[in-house]
Parts: structure tokens; sequence; C-alpha cells
């Protein structure tokens, strides 16, 4: 394939490996069929999904990235608690630093999910943890999993109700989760060799764009090496706010759609919503940062 800017790329995918419903062999056939040029999996809390894709092999025409997207806190001089999401690009998926830090995400969210059932059980909501670990098998149970067995079996119509009724922060059967540090997060990809990102800044909810370009300065000044501006939720208004960051404060942009097959079944691969895309030349500058940072003491 010739690569130029007409050739889009997605570097945020989800698959079966965290709460995505299309395997990494099915999101590396659908990339190709939708003639797509670079792409990352980037799973919640584990490689797992990049392992099984680099385990099947990456088609020739298709350039892959290892990815994750880690689940962090903010720092504290951010009053939200939710969670700021850090991807991390063309990681070692054996670096241990990475390995444990994941497991403990993993763990954690283990924890978590027996807690959920409880409560929608004692609201009447016959499920149980044998029936979850059976839909999803070797998956990482979540709560879009919880929410779609909910829909198979009745008790909502679809998965947006399931959140907006029990699910979702603020909600009756909502449990909060373990979050990894920020700072921590970007270090531990940094160790592994990645490339930190800020996953989808307008979704943090966290004030308006000079809140944003704080938390990006904090971050920048603990390795934060991207933002992602390019992504189906932001408006071409904050699409241009956030070049205007990336470029001042000389930050690399990346874009994905987060792609989770029928969890999200509006967005698709590589185009969102019909006119999304996402530009070769971002794959080729993330990949000249990483080839410069890699040899910078060789």
């Amino acid at each position: 394939m010739d690569y130029n800017n007409n050739a889009g790329i997605d570097l945020h995918i989800h698959s079966t490996a965290s709460d995505g419903t299309f395997s990494p062999s099915e999101i590396l056939a659908l990339a190709r069929d939708f003639n797509l040029a670079a792409i990352a999996i980037t799973d919640h809390d584990t490689i797992n999904g990049s392992k099984e894709a680099l385990g099947i092999g990456i088609p020739p025409s298709l350039k892959f990235l290892t990815g994750v997207e880690i689940s962090a806190s903010l720092p504290p001089s951010f009053p939200n608690s939710g969670s700021l999401h850090i991807l991390g690009y063309s990681i070692n998926i054996d670096a241990p630093l990475l390995n444990k830090t994941l497991g403990m995400l993993q763990e954690a969210r283990k924890n978590r999910n027996p807690r959920i059932v409880d409560r929608l059980n004692s609201f009447g909501i016959d499920l149980s943890m044998n029936e979850l670990l059976s839909e999803v098998g070797d998956a990482q149970l979540g709560r879009p999993h919880i929410a779609r067995l909910m829909v198979k079996k009745g008790y909502v119509e679809s998965i947006k109700e399931a959140f907006d009724k029990y699910l979702g922060k603020g909600k009756p059967a909502y449990v909060d989760k373990y979050r990894v540090d920020c700072f921590r997060a970007i270090e531990v990809i940094l160790d592994a060799g990645g490339i930190p990102v800020i996953a989808h800044p307008f979704l943090l909810n966290i004030g308006n764009i000079e809140d944003i370009e704080e938390l990006v300065i904090t971050l920048k000044a603990r390795g934060l090496k991207g933002i992602e501006v390019y992504y189906p939720e932001h408006s071409q208004d904050n699409i241009a706010k956030l070049e205007d960051i990336a470029n001042r404060y000389e930050l690399l942009m990346t874009g994905g759609t987060d792609f989770h097959g029928s969890l999200k079944p509006e967005i698709k691969m590589g185009s969102g919503k019909g006119n999304f895309f996402v530009p070769y030349i971002l794959y080729e500058r993330l990949m000249e940062s990483i080839y410069t940072s890699k040899n910078r003491y060789l």
C-alpha cells in the first residue's frame, strides 16, 4: 500500500481481551477490509489483545502498534474523582513493571464485579458471576458485559438503559474502582519503552479548555508525550483547541474511534459515525518520536 494522508488510521480500539466484542483476529481482518493503514489495540488495563494480535501475525498491508489504556486517577489538584485514561503506544509487552501494574488493576476489576452483582441482586435482578464468566470466557469482565447480560435476560432493553438506571456512576449498582496514580501510569508506560498519551480529554468533565491545558502541563512535566486530539466525540472546535495545545507544548497528536464493536454500535472502526478520519501522518510522527527516543543514547 502507498501510504499518504489519504490513508486512515485508528489508534484506539478495544478487543474481547477487555470490553470490546471483536477478537483481535477479527479486528485485524476488519482493519484490512476497511483499508486502514495503521491500528493499535488499546484494551483497558491489559495487553492481552496486543499479544494475541502479534501471535496471529499482522497482515503485511497493515502497520500495528502494541497498546494499552490504563485507568488512572487525576492529579490531586483536580477535584473530579473519575478516571483519567492514559494510552500507551509501542510498549514492550514483556516489561516487568508494566505487567505487575496491569495485574494489580485486573485484580481490582475482578474484586469489583461480585460487588456489582450483589447490588443488582438486591434489586431483584437475578444474575450470577458464573453466568457472567460463561458469557465472557477468557475476556476481562467489566460493566459492559454485565449490562449485556441484563439485556439478554430482559431486565433492560439496552446497554445504555443498564448504565442509566443501574451501572453508571452515581447509580444504585455502581461500585467505584481502583485506579493507578496518573504519574505512575506515565512512568510505567515510559519504563516499557512506550509513548504515554492522554485519552479523549473532553470526556474528563474537569472544566473548560483552560483546565485541560493545566492538566496537560502537569502531566507533561511527568513525561506525557501526546494528546488524543482526534476522537469521534470531540467537536471541530474542541479539536482545534487541542491541536493548539499540542503544538504549543510540542506534544504528539493521536486519534482513534474508541471502537468497542456492538457495545458502541454507532461507532465504526476507522470512521466513527461515518465522517471521522485520522490521517496517516500522525502515525508517522509517532513512529519518528519512538525511533528518536530509542536511539537517543546509542
